[in-house]
């Protein structure tokens, strides 16, 4: 049995209000697919008898729950690889001549899902910059999900996951094996400082950016909450730092101030 219309409503508002996150229209099947175990833990009889208790001032985990369950944490290591090429070719060498005067550079990666995207730019720096090691380098990475948080601060990844787009070479290097899990290098993971953060509600301080990676997350968002995201990017970059967003994303006709620069086969966004 589909959701009724009239909950499918309210709760598209709900998702709205507490995460920016715009649920189109016919994806009440999603909403089933998510939620379904949430309500069956619950003891709840259906979804629908778990969107009313939503109403009803639950506790704060289980909306917290609820909102995270509909989120799309998609991800893999090197991720459609031509970004990591631009990172590798010019990216990072431009950002270290600029910065060569106080050697630091702080990278961002916004919505870091389980953590390969991070993790496959540490393993990045390690591999082709060594000259790095005396500068102060530094990765944020933040995700609207606690779990996600959790998971890429462990930097433990399965089987599958490290089957996904990791190099078997860089998987004998940087990886050991724990059991039925792979663990990342202390080395590397004590690089990223994980925090959680929704992108569109309040930010805490941050340090100004040299580089920016928030790939596959506006597409999620209206036209507002996008405009008042990338401005918000926009003002913690440095001159000349490179904003990196997925291949149907702009910031043209959305936020001032960055120029599109194509190279590799992908394109970026340079801040002025």
């Amino acid at each position: 049995m589909s959701i009724a219309a009239q909950d499918f409503a309210l709760f598209r508002d709900y998702l709205r209000e507490r995460s920016a996150i715009v649920l189109e229209p016919g994806k009440e099947y999603l909403v089933e697919t998510r939620l379904e175990p949430i309500a069956r833990r619950e003891g709840l009889a259906s979804v629908e008898a778990l969107l009313r208790r939503l109403r009803q001032n639950p506790p704060a985990q289980l909306q917290t729950e609820v909102v995270e369950a509909l989120t799309t944490n998609e991800t893999s290591f090197f991720r459609d690889w031509k970004p990591f090429e631009a990172l590798r070719l010019k990216i990072i060498p431009e950002a270290m001549a600029r910065r060569v005067g106080d050697r630091r550079l702080d990278f961002w990666c916004a919505a870091c899902s389980s953590g390969q995207e991070p993790y496959s730019l540490a393993m990045l720096l390690a591999e082709h910059f060594p000259a790095l090691g005396t500068w102060e380098v530094t990765l944020h990475a933040c995700d609207l999900s606690q779990a996600m948080v959790a998971r890429t601060s462990s930097g433990r990844f399965s089987t599958i996951e490290v089957n996904r787009g990791l190099p078997a070479p860089l998987l004998a290097k940087y990886f050991r094996r724990d059991g039925e899990a792979w663990v990342i290098a202390e080395t590397l993971r004590k690089r990223l400082r994980v925090t959680q953060l929704n992108l569109a509600q309040g930010w805490p301080q941050l340090p100004s950016m040299d580089i920016v990676l928030m790939r596959n997350v506006l597409i999620y968002f209206d036209l507002a909450t996008k405009s008042a995201i990338l401005r918000r990017v926009r003002s913690l970059m440095r001159p000349g730092g490179a904003l990196l967003l997925g291949s149907a994303e702009t910031t043209l006709g959305l936020c001032d101030g960055f120029s599109r620069v194509e190279t590799s086969g992908t394109t970026y966004f340079q801040s002025a």
